[in-house]
């Protein structure tokens, strides 16, 4: 059993920056990838970022390439995400979740956190 928390979210300016963390507990967190995802009022849950266990692998949807960056720290059981350049449309509920494959589909993963919100504002 993994059990997931996600923290740093909150209201930012367009082109402001956040970082969000997802604190993990429970059996072998350092061995299961990661991913975040996120959805907005009235859309699918949407593929953001996923990080291998070992931080080899990392991929993004095309649309924050290049604005956000994820990471872990495995001694601290921690997998982060920062956010640059964000945009009205990066405004959504971000949740984490852990799976044993590396995946970019939510259905691969198996824990997830409870969310955490991000507002972006114009």
């Amino acid at each position: 059993q993994v059990q997931l928390v996600e923290s740093g979210g909150g209201l930012v300016q367009t082109g402001g920056s956040l970082r969000l963390s997802c604190g993990g507990s429970g059996r072998s967190f350092s061995s299961y990838c990661v991913g975040w995802f996120r959805q907005s009022p009235g859309k699918e849950r949407e593929f953001v970022a996923a990080i291998s266990w070992n931080s080899f692998t990392t991929r993004y949807t095309d649309s924050v390439k290049g604005r956000f960056i994820i990471s872990r720290d495995n001694d601290k059981n921690t997998v982060y995400l920062q956010m640059n350049s964000l945009e009205s449309k990066d405004t959504a509920v971000y949740y984490c979740a852990a799976a044993r494959t590396f995946s970019s589909d939510y259905s691969g993963y198996n824990y997830w956190g409870q969310g955490t919100q991000v507002t972006v504002s114009s």
